[in-house]
């Protein structure tokens, strides 16, 4: 399975960037400007739909013809959506929040045609994480290490945070920040003779 030719990522992830790498996908990266009007209200799956749309309509109304995916994690509990944490004070709150519980993780994607407004498709995927019961000092020593800062709810599951995680149910790369095979169908799907381009 092969993704369209000239696709933009919008997004300034390191994760989202090394799976797309890992997978062999030519693209590059044009960092959305909406990364700070994303929504962190509202039902966790449609926040997530929603900054997915934000991210790669912003990146493609400046890169006309190209085929450009935004894409937003969104970490929950419950209705409860814990985005990336102000200060380190908000991580362990977040950390504390999480430990001994199950929460889910959703990642949506939308592709959008450079020049365009239409989300040409769309997805989004929900993973559940089980962390292990942290202790104070457990949670301060990740807190220490400055992972969970840039991440949503505080923890990267492929660094530090690992060793936080009791169990995944779901995409592991969902986690991480993108759910490659659904994302793979759906451009392969956009990208065929008589698709959506």
């Amino acid at each position: 399975m092969t993704a369209p030719r000239r696709l933009v990522l919008a997004s300034a992830s390191p994760r989202r960037q090394e799976i797309l790498r890992r997978a062999g996908i030519d693209f590059e990266i044009a960092v959305s400007d909406a990364e700070d009007s994303v929504a962190t209200r509202g039902a966790p799956r449609a926040v997530a739909l929603a900054g997915a749309r934000l991210k790669a309509r912003d990146v493609a109304s400046r890169m006309p013809g190209r085929l450009v995916v935004g894409a937003d994690t969104v970490v929950a509990v419950g209705r409860h959506v814990l985005g990336k944490p102000a200060d380190a004070a908000a991580a362990r709150r977040m950390l504390e929040l999480l430990s001994g519980r199950c929460h889910e993780v959703h990642t949506a994607f939308a592709v959008v045609r450079g020049g365009e407004d239409t989300v040409l498709a769309e997805g989004c995927e929900t993973s559940a994480v089980t962390f292990r019961v942290l202790d104070a000092a457990t949670i301060a020593a990740y807190v220490a290490s400055g992972d969970p800062l840039d991440k949503a709810g505080a923890y990267g599951i492929q660094s530090g945070g690992a060793a936080l995680v009791a169990e995944v149910i779901g995409s592991y790369l969902n986690v991480v920040g993108l759910p490659l095979a659904r994302l793979l169908q759906t451009l392969a799907e956009v990208d065929r003779p008589g698709g959506l381009t």
